[in-house]
């Protein structure tokens, strides 16, 4: 993740970070105090010995410059990816002050990388053998997708039928019912093998008591559930991209089979979502040759940090390939040419009334969509009232700033990175307003990441 003696910005390094207690530990020894014998390489290895709370310091090596992504080693007992001594190593690394300075690799950091060299020759040179493996019964699996749509089937009946209990009921009714009701149909779902519609019911039940015009917002919500049933229920009817949609958001698994596309992709951002059982990650890509945004999804069990981490502003030549539905943005990364490196290459932007208009668009081949990639160009975070908007610096328009995030510290990031002036401004633009991702200053400069 480094070419020719170009080095990461300390945001690039952070955004490896798997949770905040790691970038605020990683930042602290992210100074020449602990360290000693830190030294890198041509070809992109660090290494350093770290002072700990034992008599021996813990020995870290990073291989920066993997095509895969970088590789961590360090000596000490945490079972965090990278570890708190990785990133402060890189800190330190990225900082260009002389503490980290070119030369030979000691024999520990050597054998490591070493090892590597072997294990990647090894893969190369046995990688086709597994491919004889005899391909699954295809009669078989045929049985058991089957069975599972007749589950879904089932599922998606007894949530029509409850839907219309609840409207024939009155609205009132869920307010007085609680979260249990919800969770037992959500329960229900779950047993149909339906987990988008379980996911969508446990949303439903958030928002009784929510706050002023709640039941307008959970009469909008059961109608696009209904409307994803109803998609399921007649899914042969509908054109093959909107049933591959709908198959999708019932929670159905697809794979990208979709052609491949060979660009320089721009790493646009890149957040984390959680919950007890699964930590997600999302990395936007920019195609700079196809002008094409893509979304690569990664996943962690356990509250283990997913592995795929790319930071933001580094960029790559690689091939994805989309998942099918219409208008998904879904890809898997495939083979990658090139090992991610610090670019200058942006997206184009847009007018705050141009990026509704692209999420107006997005709708009409995903009705369930939440929000929708763009960039605005040449717009000025200004507070309004209780709230924040992005408006344009060049028109009357403006674009109201998610309420999640006005509690968050991206978004003064972003007002100190604009001081007034005009930014570009990567994000997602939904029904509950702009999501700032990634900013750039007007002219030159590096991205900041609000995540």
């Amino acid at each position: 993740m480094t070419q020719q003696g170009v080095r990461w910005t300390a945001d690039q390094v952070l955004a490896l970070a798997p949770d905040a207690a790691s970038r605020t530990a990683g930042s602290k020894l992210g100074a020449a105090g602990p360290w000693s014998e830190a030294g890198s390489s041509d070809e992109g290895t660090v290494w350093g010995l770290c002072r700990g709370s034992g008599s021996r310091p813990y020995q870290t090596v990073i291989d920066s410059a993997d095509s895969t992504g970088p590789a961590y080693k360090c000596s000490c007992p945490s079972r965090k990816f990278p570890c708190k001594h990785a990133l402060g190593l890189l800190l330190l690394w990225a900082g260009e002050d002389g503490s980290v300075p070119r030369g030979p690799a000691p024999d520990w950091a050597e054998q490591w990388m070493e090892g590597r060299r072997e294990r990647a020759e090894e893969k190369g040179t046995t990688g086709g053998a597994s491919g004889t493996a005899s391909p699954g019964d295809p009669e078989a699996a045929r049985r058991r997708a089957q069975r599972r749509a007749e589950r879904i089937t089932a599922g998606a009946a007894e949530l029509e039928q409850r839907l219309a209990d609840l409207l024939r009921g009155g609205l009132a009714s869920a307010e007085q019912a609680g979260y249990g009701m919800w969770e037992e149909t959500a329960a229900r779902m779950v047993d149909a093998q339906a987990p988008g519609l379980a996911a969508r019911v446990r949303e439903l039940g958030a928002i009784p008591s929510s706050g002023p015009g709640w039941p307008v917002r959970l009469l909008e919500e059961c109608a696009l559930l209904h409307l994803l049933d109803q998609g399921w229920l007649r899914r042969e009817r509908l054109p093959d991209d909107l049933a591959a949609t709908v198959r999708s958001r019932v929670g159905l698994p697809g794979s990208a089979d979709g052609p491949s596309v060979r660009d320089r992709w721009l790493v646009l951002a890149q957040y984390d979502t959680a919950d007890t059982r699964l930590t997600t990650r999302r990395i936007w890509l920019y195609g700079a040759e196809t002008d094409r945004t893509a979304l690569l999804l990664s996943y962690g069990a356990g509250g283990r940090a997913p592995e795929l981490t790319l930071p933001v502003g580094l960029a790559f030549e690689a091939e994805v390939s989309a998942y099918p539905g219409a208008g998904q943005l879904r890809a898997a990364l495939g083979e990658r040419f090139t090992p991610p490196a610090p670019a200058r290459t942006r997206p184009p932007g847009l007018t705050a009334s141009q990026a509704a208009a692209r999420f107006g668009e997005a709708l009409r081949s995903d009705p369930w969509l939440d929000s929708h990639p763009v960039t605005l160009a040449r717009v000025i975070p200004t507070p309004d009232g209780d709230t924040w908007q992005l408006a344009d610096a060049d028109g009357d328009c403006a674009l109201p700033i998610a309420s999640s995030l006005l509690s968050r510290p991206g978004l003064w990031r972003l007002a100190a990175l604009s001081g007034g002036a005009p930014v570009t401004v990567f994000g997602e633009c939904g029904h509950r307003g702009f999501t700032p991702l990634t900013a750039w200053p007007e002219g030159a400069g590096e991205p900041v990441s609000l995540c």
